[in-house]
């Protein structure tokens, strides 16, 4: 009986470990497309053109958690400059 408890326990455990490995995944992804589309179209401190303003700290900060996995920290922050910049977001599905 309670090796059928460690099994149940293990099952559930890898159930849960693949879907937030998924889950990671798709964010890493979407995290990925509104960088993209913050640095082309709102903000991008590498770019000559005097039409982009002076970095954001919490934007750049967001960015950062972006590429270092952090999604949770810098998906809020990406998703509101970009909507106070007037833009649709992106799809979080493929693509």
């Amino acid at each position: 009986m309670q090796r059928i408890y460690v099994l149940l326990i293990l099952a559930i455990g890898t159930g849960l470990s693949a879907t937030a490995s998924a889950q990671s995944s798709g964010d890493a992804a979407y995290c990925d497309k509104l960088v993209k589309l913050y640095r082309t179209y709102v903000n991008n401190p590498e770019d000559p053109r005097p039409t982009f303003a002076s970095p954001v700290a919490a934007h750049e900060n967001a960015i950062a958690n972006c590429k270092a996995g952090n999604t949770s920290a810098g998906i809020p922050v990406l998703e509101q400059a970009l909507r106070d910049n007037k833009f649709t977001l992106p799809s979080r599905g493929d693509g």
